[in-house]
This record gives structure tokens, sequence and C-alpha cells, in this order.
């Protein structure tokens, strides 16, 4: 039985599949319909025009297609060893074919001295080649004559093998269903861009990306389906800005207050950038526009986004609203706490600070303060999403540190006046203009994209275990001037025994080689309480200690001018984002400043890269590009929005330029039409319409 809309029909009704198959096809690959499967692309493609002798064949072969006869076949082994061998040869040599836990069907289809092709991969075990699962094709002129130059080959698991549904099968399920919904696919771009941009139909890209007949085809199809799926992710994340601008009315800050003008005038210790400017003047516009403010800024370690979000707070003062600044850690959380402080003081703002370790006696005085209108800045960790703190009129929610939390705990801060607050998100790990476009194109962006003046450049070395030597009398040196050093260990979940085994050794090898009572040294970790923590990090920045030895909690915000020292042991077991943010913990100060990589002999080529990137650059959006082309997006993105991005034949770094182009393309067809009522634009609707679902306004949050 059919669906009336055929592509969402289960695949369990195309002919050779059945219930057995789409249940296993449905596990194995998430496939149960049919636009599944016509979406579900090859990862690349085999010219099978090519036929090769048996004596060709060595040890360097990969896939190869024969012709000849299997002349022999029998079962070997018993149990889970048992095996189907068969003798394979033409009228230059013989080859084995195997299958391991072979089915009955397999035995049955196969005649002997009857001519075949054969295509599989080449398996060298003690010297001997074989093929294993190898395709068979009953040999025919005709078989010859229509084959085409690329064969696709599809993304699998070793399990959908073993139950006999081989590439060839999927093959010939997707012929199948190409034949049944061939008039089913629908264009879903309009005709002036099908004709400025040279693309080829939908439904003739779809058949060419399944069944090239040419390498032209074939380029053609996706340079079309690219173009599809960036299209409509660009018009949705802009449409969504759009929606959610008109459906959420924000509080109206109709002047920048007393408070901004006062401490831009009498305290500001210190010249802005150009890029600093830019950026409060973009936040300004969002404040007093009447839409809530949901914007991402961005910038890299040390560019002064701290002081553009309290600037942001203070416009927010100034207009009679409530602030909060949410932080991963507590750590974070009291750093920017003991940095606004005396300035709040001076310009008679309430400041205080709310985390899960606050005193019960202080956490209740705080919260009815709070909700009086007493505080005007709150500043807190996740502790201030809880339903119990109330504010008394929030009109501007700060979230330091983004990618720490997910959608789920941001949504909470929306919910905490009659109208959701202004989102001002803020990160120090640069994200690629591409990522950027795809993954927060929904929201507002502002980038500081400019250091302040007399920011040291960090030197950056990359050095083995054998280095440890003069790496000490080094650090010596530098404690003998007056100077701090950090020692990071890796702490990955997998292997928490293990890392915490390498920190504790760690400690003892530094407690070894810089002795008490002439070195003092600190060590934090995620196995500490809090109280243990804030004194051992309070004793570091004090200058007690000398050396912190310590996990990746530092990673995150913490600003220490004296410290020009970081060494980061394992490094080859950090992503490049993480290096470079734990580097950006030095050079705060006036003192030359270095960052040491230490890692083991045995390197993988990908962890040679990185290393090679952090010591021949600074640039925070010069090391995001390199790990989105290392790592991925998905990666990347943490918990960002759903997950992953519906890219299915997009490459965010070689088609940078493309997306580039069709988001300038997108934002003028939404300036020209912005409900898409131009009959033109009647398809790009149609279609979005059925890609959206209903949503309320706190579906909006990114």
């Amino acid at each position: 039985m059919m669906n009336k809309d055929v592509l969402n029909t289960s695949i369990e009704f195309l002919k050779g599949v059945g219930p057995n198959r789409a249940k296993l096809i449905k596990n194995e690959l998430k496939i149960s319909k049919f636009k599944d499967l016509l979406f579900h692309f090859p990862f690349r493609y085999i010219d099978k025009t090519k036929y090769h002798k048996i004596s060709e064949i060595n040890f360097n072969s990969s896939e190869i297609q024969l012709i000849g006869k299997i002349t022999e076949l029998k079962e070997l082994g018993v149990g889970s060893k048992k095996r189907l061998s068969a003798s394979f040869s033409d009228n230059t040599g013989s080859i084995q074919l195997v299958w391991f836990k072979t089915s009955k069907w397999i035995i049955d289809s196969i005649k002997l001295n009857q001519t075949y092709i054969v295509f599989g991969k080449i398996n060298n075990y003690n010297n001997n080649i074989s093929i294993a699962h190898p395709e068979l094709e009953i040999y025919s002129k005709e078989n010859i004559k229509n084959r085409t130059n690329l064969f696709a080959v599809y993304p699998s698991t070793e399990n959908l093998n073993k139950r006999g549904i081989t590439n060839k099968v999927f093959s010939k399920l997707v012929e199948e269903l190409l034949i049944i919904i061939n008039t089913d696919i629908k264009e879903n771009l309009p005709k002036y861009i099908l004709d400025k941009y040279n693309l080829i139909g939908r439904r003739q890209s779809l058949i060419s990306i399944h069944k090239p007949r040419t390498s032209d085809d074939l380029k053609k199809a996706i340079n079309r389906l690219k173009f599809e799926e960036i299209f409509y992710l660009q018009i949705r994340l802009i449409k969504k800005n759009i929606t959610r601008k008109d459906k959420i009315k924000g509080y109206v800050f109709n002047q920048i207050g007393d408070k901004f003008e006062e401490f831009y005038n009498n305290h500001l210790k210190f010249k802005l950038t150009n890029a600093q400017k830019r950026v409060i003047k973009e936040i300004r516009n969002d404040l007093g526009s009447g839409a809530q403010m949901n914007r991402l800024l961005q910038g890299d370690v040390g560019s002064g986004k701290t002081i553009v979000a309290f600037m942001a707070a203070l416009i927010a003062i100034g207009n009679g609203f409530q602030t909060c600044i949410m932080t991963p850690t507590e750590i974070l959380s009291y750093q920017h706490y003991n940095k606004f402080y005396q300035i709040c003081n001076l310009l008679n703002i309430n400041i205080k600070i709310l985390t899960g370790s606050s005193k019960a006696s202080n956490k209740k005085n705080i919260k009815e303060s709070l909700k009086k209108g007493e505080i005007d800045l709150l500043i807190g960790t996740h502790a201030l999403i809880y339903d119990s703190v109330e504010f008394s009129n929030l009109g501007l929610a700060i979230i330091d540190e983004q990618h720490k939390f997910g959608v789920a705990q941001r949504s909470k801060l929306w919910h905490k006046n009659s109208l959701p607050p202004h989102i001002l998100i803020m990160t120090a790990t640069p994200i690629p203009r591409t990522l950027a476009m795809s993954a927060y194109g929904d929201l507002d962006m502002s980038i500081i994209d400019e250091l302040p003046p007399g920011r040291k450049h960090i030197n950056t070395f990359h050095q083995t275990s054998k280095d440890r030597l003069k790496l000490i009398d080094f650090l010596k040196a530098e404690i003998k001037k007056g100077r701090q050093a950090y020692v990071v260990y890796p702490l990955i979940k997998e292997s928490e025994k293990l890392d915490f085994k390498d920190l504790l050794d760690g400690y003892e090898s530094f407690s070894r080689d810089f002795p008490m009572p002439k070195y003092q040294i600190s060590i934090v970790h995620g196995k500490m309480n809090n109280e243990d923590k804030e004194y051992e990090m309070q004793r570091f920045i004090e200058n007690k200690t000398q050396i912190l030895v310590s996990t990746t909690v530092i990673e995150v915000g913490v600003d220490i001018p004296n410290a020009s020292v970081m060494i980061i042991e394992s490094a080859e077991r950090f992503g490049l984002s993480q290096l470079h943010q734990l580097r950006g913990r030095v050079g705060r100060g006036n003192h030359k400043s270095y960052c040491f990589l230490i890692t083991g002999n045995k390197k993988t080529k990908e962890s040679k890269i990185r290393m090679e990137t952090m010591v021949k650059t600074n640039n925070g959006f010069l090391i995001a590009e390199k790990d989105l082309e290392i790592r991925g997006p998905g990666n990347i993105m943490g918990t960002q929005q759903s997950g992953e991005m519906p890219l299915k034949v997009t490459n965010l770094i070689g088609d940078s330029r493309l997306i580039q182009k069709i988001r300038k393309l997108v934002e003028r067809i939404i300036q020209k039409d912005p409900k898409l009522k131009n009959i033109n634009n009647a398809i790009i609707l149609e279609n979005l319409k059925n890609m959206i679902d209903k949503k309320d306004i706190w579906e909006y949050i990114s």
C-alpha cells in the first residue's frame, strides 16, 4: 500500500525491502521513508568500465573488477569460523572469493562455471590474495553495454553487508525508488534563480547524484544540491531572526543613561578600540529598537568583550532595568564580580554575586533584595536560572562563554520577566565565518576583530619530554623575575583515572623540581570541592604561589596579569580551540609571555598540524578555521541549537565562497520581499511552509 505523499511512504513497501529489511535499514542507517533513502547520497564513485586480469593483481591493489568463472565452491571451518570459499579463475590465474557467516541463499545463487563480473576489495592474508564478500553479476554483453562510467558507493555498515544488503543491493533499491518517485520530485527553486546561476532541475540532480553517466553530470548535480541546501538553511535562519523580532517585543531603552555617561567620561581608564566602539553602537541600536535583542558577541581572547558587556549593562541599569551576567564557573563569576565591584560602588550601582556555594543566609537575602528591585547587577553561575531566583525587572541577560550552556538552560532566562529580557551571548572561541553563517545565522552578530594596543604576542614553542630539563631552568629564571606559571594537564572523562594520576604525578614532579619553602605550588582539579578550589586559585591570584598545576578548569576567563608562562602537558590530547583558550590565560600583563606545548614523541598527523598551527599564529580566527577543517562542524558546535546541521553535500570549508554568495542572495530576496508574496517567490514560500513547524515564541531561542 502506498501513502498519498509518496516520499513519506515507509521503505518496507519498496520492492526488495519488506518488513525485516526495513527494520534493519532503519536501525543501521536511520532510513525509514522513501525521502530518507532518496537523500542518502553516495560518498564516492567507482569507474566500473575498467576490467583487470587476475595476473595484474598485486598487494597494493585496492578495489578491482574481474571477469571469470567460479570453478569450485566449498564451506570451511566450524561455528563462528565457518566461511564459504570459492575459486574464481580467468585465463591468467585464480583467486579466492570468501563469504563469512554465509546464508543458504548465497550458496544457492552461485552457479559453477557461469561467467561472472566480480567486484570487491583486495585482502592480503598471510600473503594470499582474496576478495571478501564480493559483488557478483552474471556476465552478458547487455550488462556491459548498460554500465555507466561512475558507480555509486553508499555509506553502509558491516552488519548490513553481513545480512546480504551489499552496496549492489542498495544501489538496486535506489534504482527502484527513482523509478517510483520520478514524477513526484518537485522543483523547489524559482526559475529566475535556476537561470541566473545555471542550475539543473531538482529532479535531474537527484537522479544524477545516484546514477551519474559522466563526471560532468555528477558535478552539475552536486552543485545544484549544494545550492539548494545552503539556500534553504540560510533563508530559514534569516526568516527565524526576522520572525523573532516581529513576534517578540523587547523593552525599549530610550536613553544611554547617566550611569553609562558617567563611566565613559570619568572612570574609563583606557581608550576603547574602534571595534569595541562599533559593537557598543550595534548593541545600543538593538536596545532602543523595540524588538528583543538576541546578539552573539565574539572576539578573540583578550579582545575586550567583558568591558563591552559591562557598558551594555550600564545602559540597561540607566533605563531602570536589572541586568544579570551568567558564567559557567564560580571562578569566572568571582572574577567578573571583583572586576566590577569597585566601579559599581563609585556609580552607586548595587552589585551582588550568587553561586551554588553561596551561604544559605546570603542566598536568601540576595533573592529577597532582587525581588524588591534593590539589586541592579547580579553575577552568578547557573544558580541564576533557578525558579526561586525572581527579578523585579530584568531587562538584560548576558551569557558568558555560551558554548558551556545548552539551549534549555538559556531559555530559563527568557522567563524571568513578563517580556523576555534582551540577550547578549558572549564567546571567546572565535567562530569561522562560514560556520557562524550556518550555525548561528539566526542571531545578530558582533565581532571584536581588534586587540587593544599593548596586548602582548605570546611566544609559543612545541617541545617533547626530552626538553623538560631546559624548560625547568627557564621556568626558574622567570619565577626569579617575579613571574608566575600555569601547568595544565588534560582531563578527559573516558580516561579519568589515568588523567587524574597524570595530574598528581605531575604535581609531585614539579614539587621535587621546585621545593618548598623557596617555591610555592597550587593545585586545582575537578575532584576538589569548591571552597578548596577557590582557596588555591586565590593564593595564585594573590601571587602567594608561583606555579598553578591544574586541569582545564582554568581554561575560561581567569585573568592574572602576572602569569607569563603556560605549560600544557600532553598537548596532543587537546583540540586547537582549547589550546588557544588555554594560551590566552597568559600575556595579559606587560610582561613577555610564553606558551610551551609538551607532547610525546609519537603524534598523529592531526596533532602535528595542531602544534604547527599554534606555533605559527596567535590569531584565534585563523585557528578556528583550521580547527573546523580538522574536526568538522559537529564537534565544534557543542550544545548549540538542535545539534547537527542539515548539510549533506556542503563542505563548510571548501564551499565557503558559495555559502557567502548564497547568504547575500537570500538577504537581497528577503529585503525586497520580506514575506515572499511575490509570485516569483511563491515556490520558496510553499517549501518553507512544508519545512517549518508552528512554534511558540520560546522556541525562537538560540
